[in-house]
């Protein structure tokens, strides 16, 4: 058909047009990747600073030297012509004659310029055979090629009107300086070129310096990412900023697996201990559809189960209050408060309780103990000590509240008479759900001292367990006010 080669065939699979767009649309993307890394960056900036420098020290070198033989010519030449013009001021054109044949008699570097001419430009005196072309402006300065005793120079000159329409020209030979400046021009341009040189190689090796120490880093990230929780970034041992980065990092990561293993714990202790209430109230109702033989015994079996759900429900709850709390977001109700009205509510609170069992619950505090904190935290967490030494002494012993200030801060104890909790359980007592011996067939979900901990951590303090001998004493340490007010 006339025309079809007018239309291009369809590039080839695997070539053709679509591979150059690729190779085009892919050497911008890594030559931008390039450009936004902070090793180039880095690299750059390096080799900009080092360039400026350079060139800034060039430049000082430059102005001292060649610049101060400039100066030094001008600074001469405006002083004779000065001395000059005062000579034919007061010793008129003969004076003024003598003079510039004395000073080239006596010119032992040979590089004076002098020229005087009458009204006609025949030369008067002098060293030059006659006006350079272009030197005719009055007080002008020139620098020009000049022919003096046969032989071609450059000179700077700067030309005089003098009354009666004489012309004089005062200068200097500056061939051998220009000479030199142009040397010195040339070899700080060639030592710039080095130094970029240099910056450019010293870029590359900031830049590998840079990947290098970053490359640690990343690869550690890279296995962190892929799953493997065990790998830190390595420390080279010189105790720089990027040891101190490396720490930062594994501290993180070492904060982050723990964090991990007490989630996977929790979950375990909640599908574990949650199990038993869940199946129980799914058996009660079961059991109630097919044997109630009344509406009462439905009911029961409805309130037996209502009761044990509610139960799971305090612990999830508890446990979303524990969550709240280790997150900080409790901070913001922070205020300085007096602990000993706290604690009075709390001995009032479980005073009944205590004395309905047979427990005697005493307290001693001191007249005002100031903290900074969120009182309502507080109040829980004395509260669940108080309840645990209540629920596990035994009839006719006694539970002691107390509350010591000193500079540092401030501690809340409960001791009590009870079974306590042995010494190699007490690292894993405020874990959530543990439940030593001694408590497993008392209520009670495990979460208590897990709250307590919790509080003590969002102010800044701890939780210490003892022997009371019999017994256990719990300790509720606090910082004072400023600490915590620092703190927070």
């Amino acid at each position: 058909m006339t025309g079809s080669h007018a239309i291009p065939p369809p590039p080839l699979a695997g070539g053709g047009w679509g591979e150059g767009e690729i190779v085009q649309s892919a050497a911008p993307s890594a030559s931008r990747r390039l450009l936004r890394s902070a090793g180039f960056r880095f690299a750059a900036v390096y080799a900009v600073l080092l360039a400026v420098s350079a060139a800034a020290l060039a430049l000082f070198l430059w102005w001292s030297t060649a610049g101060l033989l400039d100066r030094q010519t001008t600074a001469a030449i405006q002083a004779d012509a000065q001395s000059l013009s005062e000579r034919f001021a007061t010793g008129g054109l003969p004076a003024l004659v003598l003079t510039i044949e004395d000073r080239l008699t006596q010119d032992i570097e040979d590089d004076a310029i002098y020229l005087l001419i009458d009204p006609s430009g025949r030369r008067i005196a002098g060293n030059l055979e006659h006006w350079p072309q272009g030197a005719a402006q009055n007080g002008a300065w020139y620098e020009l090629p000049i022919e003096r005793a046969g032989m071609r120079s450059l000179a700077v000159v700067e030309s005089f009107d003098l009354p009666g329409r004489f012309h004089l020209l005062v200068g200097r030979d500056v061939q051998v300086r220009a000479q030199l400046r142009g040397l010195l021009t040339d070899a700080l341009l060639w030592a710039l070129l080095v130094v970029l040189a240099m910056a450019s190689f010293g870029a590359l090796v900031v830049r590998s310096l840079f990947r290098r120490a970053l490359a640690n880093v990343s690869a550690t990230a890279v296995a962190i990412a892929g799953g493997d929780f065990t790998q830190r970034v390595k420390l080279s041992g010189r105790g720089d900023e990027f040891d101190q980065l490396a720490e930062t990092i594994n501290d993180m990561l070492d904060r982050m697996a723990r964090l991990m293993e007490g989630v996977r714990a929790v979950s375990n202790a909640i599908a574990h201990d949650l199990r038993t209430p869940i199946t129980r109230a799914r058996a009660r109702l079961e059991d109630a559809a097919v044997h109630a033989d009344t509406v009462a015994e439905l009911h029961a079996a409805i309130e037996r189960a209502t009761a044990d759900l509610d139960g799971i429900v305090a612990v999830f709850q508890a446990l979303l209050r524990i969550a709240e709390i280790e997150a900080g977001s409790r901070r913001a109700a922070f205020a300085t408060l007096d602990v000993a009205p706290v604690l009075a509510d709390v001995a009032e609170l479980y005073g009944a309780v205590a004395e309905e069992k047979g427990i005697a619950l005493t307290v001693q505090m001191p007249d005002e103990t100031t903290v900074f904190g969120d009182r309502e935290l507080l109040q829980q967490a004395v509260a669940n000590l108080v309840d645990n030494a209540v629920k596990f002494s035994p009839s006719g012993s006694a539970v002691h509240l107390s509350a010591t200030s000193s500079p540092a801060g401030v501690e809340i104890a409960v001791a009590d008479q009870g079974p306590g909790i042995p010494e190699v359980d007490r690292v894993r007592a405020a874990e959530r759900f543990f439940r030593g011996e001694s408590a497993r067939n008392t209520p009670g979900s495990g979460l208590g001292l897990a709250l307590v901990q919790a509080v003590a951590q969002l102010h800044g303090g701890s939780l210490r367990m003892a022997d009371a001998g019999p017994g256990l004493v719990a300790a509720l340490w606090l910082p004072g006010h400023e600490a915590t007010a620092r703190g927070a």
